[in-house]
């Protein structure tokens, strides 16, 4: 590759899902239907920094992740890992490769076997690859994982089982589990999502500390702004398998051009209760990914939208330097500029911590 610092390079990307009707589907139609979850997605993670990848509920973002751990196989597309096509990996290289790459899940409540104490959990990975020549050489490097995680001492956890366990530290030991193989690569999917706030800026503390001091690249997935804005350095906005605004963070929190990105920007929650704000109003429902809109995929809610936006898809435009939109009107929509700053991840935990909140987050029902 021409950038040695690039350790993901993603070109093309598309994931397609097929889907069946029943019984009686298959009798109307032979057509086959397709979700497309991930509808041709390019763009670079270099070492040492976080992408925050965002969006709605289904727009691809999760799918997006597992694609770049092959959990999901590509329809079509590359995937570039330090300058090796991934995408068609197989066998014993696909394992090799997911020995360099690892997730973090978004619930901690079901990505840890039950079954399983903490030493049961962190070490799994180890014995799938093979890693460690002994018990205590695999122990001593289960202890490690827990300190780095900073659950400290780690003989106070290792015999534990996740039922015993606060929801941050059920986190942490899945945030130990990833680290325990020294991965060159980490999606994060949501992993705060489930937490308190003021539980969720220790975890989220701990990833960064994490990239400055092993330079670990980070895919960081999430629906919140400001919480990306927090981690990130650089920001992919992602609508129905498209990314249609990426820059560096704070370009997209103070000169964001596409309408979806500000519509986003609008509804990050205020924790000023006295404070009014404006809104970038968007028309409708997120539409079905079985059913992708022609032309422009969001002019169905757009505000702005015109005849060459049903018909013709925009191409991707840079422009800024590193600043690039899909949108056939980019840079030329006025926006409302009188609106109050976008409020950071640090007013939400700062407003969190004036109300009393129960210290172990609960799972959603």
């Amino acid at each position: 590759m021409a950038d040695s610092d690039v350790i993901f390079d993603v070109v093309n990307l598309r994931k397609y899902f097929e889907m069946s009707g029943g019984f009686l589907s298959s009798l109307m139609s032979k057509e086959s239907m397709f979700v497309h979850a991930v509808d041709d997605i390019s763009f670079q993670i270099k070492k040492g920094k976080i992408l925050g990848l965002v969006g709605e509920s289904g727009c691809g973002k999760t799918t997006a992740g597992r694609l770049l751990v092959r959990l999901e196989d590509p329809t079509s597309g590359h995937m570039f890992f330090q300058g090796e096509d991934i995408a068609d990996k197989k066998g014993n290289e696909l394992k090799d490769f997911r020995r360099k790459v690892q997730m973090i899940f978004q619930d901690p409540y079901e990505s840890l076997n039950p079954r399983f104490t903490v030493f049961g959990t962190v070490v799994e990975p180890l014995l799938v690859h093979g890693v460690g020549e002994s018990y205590e050489e695999r122990e001593d490097m289960v202890a490690k994982a827990l300190e780095y995680a900073e659950l400290k001492p780690s003989s106070e956890y290792m015999g534990r089982y996740p039922h015993e366990l606060s929801g941050g530290q059920r986190q942490r030991v899945a945030i130990a589990r990833t680290l325990a193989l020294r991965p060159e690569f980490i999606v994060a999917d949501e992993p705060v999502s489930m937490l308190d706030v003021s539980i969720r800026a220790g975890i989220m503390n701990l990833m960064l500390g994490l990239k400055e001091r092993y330079n670990i690249p980070f895919m960081f997935v999430t629906h919140d702004l400001s919480v990306s804005r927090y981690m990130s350095d650089h920001i992919a906005v992602m609508y129905l398998g498209n990314i249609v605004e990426y820059a560096p963070a704070e370009t997209i929190i103070h000169n964001s051009f596409h309408p979806y990105t500000r519509a986003l920007l609008s509804a990050v929650p205020i924790p000023d209760p006295g404070m009014e704000r404006g809104r970038t109003e968007i028309k409708g429902d997120l539409p079905s990914a079985l059913n992708i809109p022609s032309g422009c995929s969001f002019h169905p809610r757009c505000l702005y939208a015109k005849d060459v936006c049903k018909e013709k898809k925009p191409a991707v435009k840079e422009i800024e330097t590193g600043h690039f939109i899909q949108c056939h009107f980019a840079g030329d929509i006025s926006f409302r500029t009188d609106e109050p700053k976008i409020p950071t991840f640090e007013d939400q935990v700062k407003a969190a911590e004036k109300e009393p909140s129960e210290p172990v987050a609960r799972q959603v029902a």
